[in-house]
């Protein structure tokens, strides 16, 4: 299937092996190099990384050098924006990077939207979401701004409900509503898919799943094109009128690239254009 057709070097690895790699690899990607390239971006590991290849190279046919670089840890990637070793990221929803800006003191500011990479459930023991078992364990990501999206995925689906009011930051304890008392497991994000032989199901973000080989069209349930957690361009804040940076993501959001989006991801990624 083409969707799982992305030669990626790091996604490639055993989930042992690139545990092992992804503190090599940050390190890599955050030391200060020489580089010939007109600007720098980062990513994490998977489809986001090849929809920015695919841009890239039709920037270098417009004279513009882009070098992508692809991290294993996504929560490496603002910190080297931050720092300087790269000029842009594409990788994050708006309110992760918000909670990223506020518990960290970056000074990085949010671009355009460029696509929604939908977040599903998995599991390996039931193949609808209407068979999770009464007090199944489900594995949400256990950073604030994904959870709170796990929980809305959950509540699309119909297993809970949440709180009136309750949005990006919402928790566990936003649930007014649990029908059958399933029981919230909290993992970090790249540990999930690995979660799966012990769950009954988990809430996993589609660069993970992937990576890890799980085909979001077999989920129980996946996020639609209105989902609110749109990925966003991230710059810093002194770059933010960069015209360099602001050719590239115009070549990003370009039809070329929709129609590459269409055809390699077969509707699992919808481009925001």
């Amino acid at each position: 299937m083409a969707f799982f057709s992305f030669s990626l070097s790091l996604a490639r690895l055993l989930p042992g092996a690139a545990v092992a790699a992804a503190g090599v690899a940050a390190t890599l990607a955050l030391a200060p190099t020489a580089s010939a390239a007109d600007l720098r971006v980062g990513v994490s590991a998977g489809p986001y990384g090849q929809v920015l290849d695919e841009a890239a190279r039709l920037a270098a046919e417009q004279g513009l050098d882009v070098e992508i670089i692809e991290f294993t840890e996504w929560t490496m990637i603002n910190e080297a924006l931050h720092n300087g070793d790269i000029d842009a990221n594409n990788f994050q929803h708006k309110p992760y990077l918000d909670n990223q800006i506020a518990a960290r003191g970056y000074d990085l500011v949010p671009l355009d939207s460029s696509i929604v990479v939908p977040m599903a459930v998995y599991s390996e023991r039931v193949e609808t979401i209407e068979e999770l078992p009464e007090g199944a364990s489900i594995g949400i990501p256990n950073d604030p701004t994904n959870a709170a999206r796990a929980l809305f995925l959950l509540s699309e689906g119909g297993l809970i409900t949440l709180a009136e009011g309750a949005g990006a930051t919402a928790t566990v304890l936003d649930v007014t509503e649990n029908p059958k008392n399933v029981r919230f497991v909290e993992l970090d994000a790249a540990q999930l898919p690995r979660s799966l032989s012990d769950l009954d199901a988990s809430v996993i973000t589609l660069n993970y799943a992937v990576v890890s080989g799980l085909n979001p069209n077999e989920s129980l349930i996946m996020e639609t094109e209105h989902s609110e957690w749109t990925l966003v361009w991230a710059v810093r804040t002194d770059r933010a009128e960069d015209p360099t940076i602001r050719q590239f993501i115009d070549i990003y959001s370009s039809e070329e690239i929709r129609e590459f989006i269409e055809t390699t991801f077969e509707g699992t990624i919808l481009p925001t254009w």
